[in-house]
């Protein structure tokens, strides 16, 4: 009698594992932990370095320190991180943009537009009224 709850609690984990939502999902969150080492890359290797260019370091943790006794408030660690963050933000709002017109191109403008079901019936009862033969329902 105890294993009933048991092989209903597994049989529910089953159905849950099994769902293809929680299959997206994964796949989503693998495919983001890429795409975050990717962008992070790109930020860190080509332009933290560009910043390098005007101040001759990529980033500004020995800079903006603050020290009161042993403590050492630093805002220049700070600074660094919130400019990384700024990059990524803008990297991945310029990504979004080239995937928006890549997606956008796809679809081609001339291409005849299947027209609607109430376009058609419309369309129909247009044709049958001025032919005249409305059936007496139109």
């Amino acid at each position: 009698m105890a294993l009933h709850p048991i092989k209903s609690l597994l049989d529910e984990f089953k159905q849950f594992i099994n769902r293809g939502n929680l299959l997206v999902v994964s796949i989503g969150f693998v495919m983001g932990s890429a795409f975050t080492g990717l962008v992070t890359a790109l930020v860190e290797n080509v332009i933290m370095p560009l910043v390098a260019i005007p101040f001759g370091k990529p980033n500004f943790d020995g800079a903006l320190i603050l020290r009161i006794n042993d403590a050492e408030v630093r805002f220049g660690a700070f600074l660094t991180v919130a400019v990384t963050f700024v990059l990524v933000a803008f990297v991945l709002f310029l990504l979004l943009k080239v995937y928006n017109r890549a997606v956008a191109a796809e679809v081609d403008p001339l291409a005849p537009v299947a027209p609607t079901e109430v376009a058609l019936l419309t369309e129909i009862r247009d044709e049958l009224r001025a032919r005249g033969d409305t059936g007496g329902a139109v």
